[in-house]
């Protein structure tokens, strides 16, 4: 399963039934779960933690160091969770002393030529299309979607179950369950269609697309949106998590409709 034309370290910890192919190099302090398929011409470096059923295409390069002039070599790492998808010529840098450490989770994939900065913490079941670029200290949480050809700023956050259309430059937060869309990037309507796919019902649909009905469309400011989905939307656990998204929002989130 590991071919004799592949540069392993004998510190490496590879688990059993792990597929290593031709000229693929494996550094030390790299550990690599069961059932994980490493293609050829793959560059693992120190500082890797892949997990099981993890599959790694040609030409990616998994927990360089990071592109940050204040990395001074310090410890850290690169974590990729269970039965992720890397493709090709996917680069994944591992932490600086903010993290400590780069986080994949889960069931993700990563299309042709994307970018994971450093400090990321990418959250299980995100899919990132193809050359999309994500800046170090962003967080993508989870089921969230980036169409191909993003770029996304540095300390942003993209809310869970979100998708954001390609070719398009995130430099503001995206709260849950929205699409966003056009340039400069704004809202464009609740994610139906993703959130049905999930299994939400017609009830919670009905209480999101009203939390930005008063956030986006029926007032001129997120200050008076919020009020308005304090007192007007009954409690639910949809409503809880846009508020703290948006409390927490030091970048602040993108606009509604132009």
């Amino acid at each position: 399963m590991i071919s004799k034309l592949a540069n392993i370290n004998p510190a490496a910890k590879i688990a059993e039934n792990v597929t290593i192919e031709s000229f693929t190099t494996i550094y030390e302090d790299v550990e690599i779960g069961e059932g994980t398929v490493i293609g050829p011409n793959v560059t693992i470096y120190p500082g890797a933690r892949i997990g099981k059923n993890v599959q790694i295409f040609p030409g990616a390069v998994i927990s360089a160091i990071p592109q940050d002039l204040k990395f001074h070599g310090e410890y850290t790492t690169t974590e990729i969770g269970d039965n992720t998808i890397i493709r090709e010529c996917v680069t994944i840098h591992r932490g600086t002393d903010d993290k400590l450490k780069t986080s994949i989770g889960k069931n993700c994939l990563l299309m042709c030529y994307v970018h994971i900065g450093h400090d990321c913490t990418i959250g299980n079941n995100v899919i990132i299309a193809n050359s999309s670029g994500i800046s170090g200290h962003v967080v993508i949480e989870d089921w969230a979607i980036v169409e191909g050809m993003c770029g996304v700023q540095q300390f942003v956050r993209i809310g869970q179950h979100a998708f954001v259309a390609g070719m398009t430059s995130v430099r503001k937060n995206v709260p849950p369950y929205i699409r966003a869309a056009r340039e400069p990037l704004t809202f464009a309507g609740v994610n139906a269609i993703g959130l049905r796919r999930r299994g939400m019902t017609d009830e919670t649909l009905k209480n999101i697309e009203d939390i930005y009905r008063n956030l986006f469309i029926l007032h001129n400011s997120v200050t008076n949106g919020v009020r308005s989905i304090e007192t007007e939307i009954p409690d639910c656990e949809e409503k809880e998590t846009v508020l703290n998204f948006i409390k927490e929002s030091k970048k602040g989130i993108i606009k509604g409709p132009l």
